[in-house]
């Protein structure tokens, strides 16, 4: 009986070793952040990115293609601009420093270090294992009254992040349905599929208890969109799953209280009766729209939102939202953001760093969508190129609602890296693609 051999474990393992790196960042996001707001994901990113510049300095090679350097270099413009027009050179350095790291440095590492379609998995499958444990712990908080702040009761889940970033778990558990949702449609084995589908329909149900509205619509819009790429058939399945778990979820375990229940009702009431968080949110937006049209080419400048805030915003503005729960005492935390990304680089970059980043982002969108369009034809990579299309646009929808800051801010950088590799390389359709085949993985493991 013949049989394909086999690589030893020590060296399968070894195939991974350059994306274990990337793999890292994203575990350490399960741990806590420390008392002074500190992730450990922070500072192992920026070791990432020093061992890739080291990297290539050793092997010698140009460390992106021309029009990978292009689209991902174009926010550098904008922000360079807009840190002179800082109140203080510190505050400068560090909001650009952010920028930097999400947009540009982190995405470049991950096009430097994934070799192929298996790494792309792995690092898909390390989003889906942090959504996992992210998910535990804020149901745990649901379950038992210990998360943050919600209408009055501790209910809300936040996992690790705490209630002093009350999106970083929603953030984390979207992004893991994402890539769960894009491996369960891909061509992979059919247990793969099926683990992968699971996770993702498991995975609603903290997304459900984080109460985050953005983070819903923007799954439930992305996840639409994913289903609609891979076919007509696939996409009527994967409807009737999602069906018959949100029927099992709801009727049978009980997850829908009144609570929730309001809070979806509460996303088409944002005109007629809407909620202090809602007015908020809306001042803040007239807000940034106002010192965009004092400076409409450069803006206010990087981390200056707070100090223009006030001679923008009316009286409807409250002074902050409540932070309790999730061990964290009773305070209030100011309102330092127009909670809109895109308010936000208008207001404080202006025309011009908006045009720069999120012309980035529109470029990257079209080289993904390209790609996956090659993927359709070739009958190969499809779950990459759903994952890479999928990350892009949840972030790109969940934009319109949130903005950058907080530890999760490194795994946004983790997924833009995802995307530029899957359209800005030709690795994903060529050394992977005789591996991600069966007469691949035998000629590999013969050869070694």
């Amino acid at each position: 009986m013949s049989h394909v051999p086999l690589l030893p474990l020590p060296r399968r393992a070894a195939r991974f070793a350059p994306v274990l790196p990337l793999v890292a960042v994203v575990a350490l996001l399960g741990l806590p952040v420390a008392g002074d707001g500190a992730q450990p994901a922070d500072a192992v990113s920026a070791l990432v990115v020093g061992y890739c510049v080291i990297l290539l300095l050793r092997e010698r090679r140009r460390p992106l293609s021309p029009r990978a350097a292009v689209v991902l270099g174009l926010p550098v413009a904008g922000l360079a601009v807009a840190a002179m027009g800082a109140a203080s050179a510190a505050a400068g350095l560090g909001g650009m420093a952010r920028y930097l790291q999400a947009f540009v440095l982190v995405p470049a590492a991950v096009l430097v270090l994934l070799r192929g379609r298996a790494d792309f998995r792995l690092l898909a499958w390390s989003f889906v294992g942090l959504a996992l444990w992210q998910g535990a712990v804020g149901v745990h908080q649901y379950v038992t009254g210990t998360g943050a702040s919600y209408q009055g009761e501790t209910v809300r889940a936040v996992g690790t992040f705490g209630a002093q970033d009350v999106m970083g778990m929603a953030t984390a558990v979207a992004l893991g349905v994402v890539c769960a949702t894009g491996l369960a449609l891909g061509r992979t084995p059919s247990w793969q599929r099926t683990a992968a589908a699971g996770c993702a329909v498991v995975l609603l149900v903290p997304l459900a208890v984080s109460f985050s509205r953005g983070a819903w619509i923007a799954t439930a819009l992305t996840c639409a969109v994913q289903l609609a790429l891979a076919g007509l058939r696939r996409a009527l399945k994967a409807g009737a799953a999602v069906v018959a778990a949100g029927v099992v979820l709801v009727g049978g375990f009980g997850v829908g209280t009144a609570m929730l229940q309001e809070r979806i009702d509460s996303i088409t009431q944002v005109a007629d009766a809407p909620d202090q968080s809602v007015v908020d949110r809306y001042t803040l937006w007239a807000s940034a729209v106002g010192m965009w049209r004092e400076q409409p080419l450069t803006g206010v400048g990087l981390k200056n939102f707070p100090e223009y805030r006030d001679g923008h915003a009316t009286l409807a503005l409250s002074s902050g939202s409540d932070i309790e729960g999730a061990g964290e005492t009773y305070h209030k935390q100011a309102l330092l953001s127009p909670h809109s990304m895109y308010l936000l680089v208008l207001s404080e970059q202006g025309l011009l760093g908006f045009c720069a980043l999120v012309g980035s982002w529109l470029a990257l969108l079209v080289c993904a969508v390209r790609a996956l369009g090659r993927a359709r034809r070739d009958g190969a990579g499809l779950d990459c190129a759903l994952i890479a299309c999928g990350l892009l646009l949840w972030q790109l929808v969940d934009y319109v609602y949130g903005d950058i800051g907080g530890p999760s801010t490194v795994l946004t950088g983790v997924a833009l890296g995802l995307t530029a590799w899957w359209g800005l390389t030709e690795r994903a359709f060529t050394d992977a693609t005789r591996r991600d085949t069966l007469p691949g993985r035998v000629e590999e493991a013969v050869a070694r």
